[in-house]
């Protein structure tokens, strides 16, 4: 493989779409990403020739090539279903950037920052003549077997067994978590229309009511290898994935979620 046509800098913009920058695991992985890092040690010298005429920096650049795709491969996996086969994308950084030549980089993953889908993963020098701290786009695929639809179905339809197929699909495509218990969406009604082929995601689903203000409603306080429940008034609508109010039976007002029909659940 020739290394100068890889190069990803500035102005190269035809490089991200080019297929052969998919990282790929074992050896392989620093040689795609080091192009794009190289650059970071590089400031202000032109494209091809700057980079054969300094080929000191390579190891820094390979050292956190390699550390950021570990950080985004290892943070990605510890989210992911059991087996699930994943693949990272590198990007390239903003080509109007012009940072300071260093000899090491450290790449971190920054607090918060999502690990599935558009991911990115921070590069900071930490021996160079200035300190910089900059992100690295990265695209995270996260493959594994879940329920999907055998054919177009449209909003408003009762998901029953016929409808619901088993295929490998990318669960990090978008943001809504895949529903991978195929029983539990069995009776579930469809909130939007779902392509055939499509994963059922939380989005998809209607929002279900456990219960409407009013009604008497079971509490359960769960503790570490315990429960105790009793009953209660509900002072506001028991709307799945939102926080409802009861009033308990001694007159004391709890928040919790409403995990059932005409359950509370709260932790103690």
């Amino acid at each position: 493989m020739n290394l100068p046509r890889l190069l990803l800098l500035p102005g190269n913009h035809s490089a991200r779409r080019r297929p052969w920058l998919r990282a790929l695991p074992g050896r392989l992985v620093p040689r795609l990403l080091v192009p794009g890092l190289l650059a970071l040690t590089l400031p202000g010298l032109p494209g091809r020739a700057a980079a054969q005429a300094v080929p000191a920096p390579l190891p820094a650049a390979t050292a956190a090539a390699e550390q950021a795709l570990a950080l985004v491969r290892q943070a990605a996996q510890a989210v992911a279903p059991p087996g699930a086969r994943i693949e990272v994308e590198a990007g390239a950084l903003d080509p109007r950037l012009r940072l300071a030549p260093c000899t090491r980089i450290e790449a971190y993953l920054p607090a918060s920052s999502r690990v599935w889908g558009a991911a990115r993963v921070g590069l900071r020098c930490l021996e160079g003549t200035t300190a910089w701290n900059v992100t690295l786009p990265m695209t995270v695929k996260v493959f594994a077997p879940a329920p999907v639809a055998l054919g177009p179905l449209p909003a408003g339809t009762v998901i029953g067994a016929e409808h619901l197929g088993q295929a490998e699909v990318d669960w990090a495509a978008e943001p809504s978590p895949v529903q991978a218990d195929r029983e539990a969406l069995l009776g579930r009604t469809l909130a939007q229309a779902l392509p055939a082929g499509r994963p059922v995601r939380s989005a998809h689903l209607r929002t279900r009511q456990w219960f409407a203000a009013g009604d008497t409603v079971r509490i359960v306080a769960m503790g570490n290898g315990f429960s105790v429940s009793g009953e209660g008034q509900a002072l506001s609508p028991g709307v799945e994935g939102q926080p409802a109010r009861v009033r308990t039976e001694s007159g004391r007002i709890v928040s919790g979620m409403p995990r059932g029909e005409r359950r509370l659940e709260l932790p103690l």
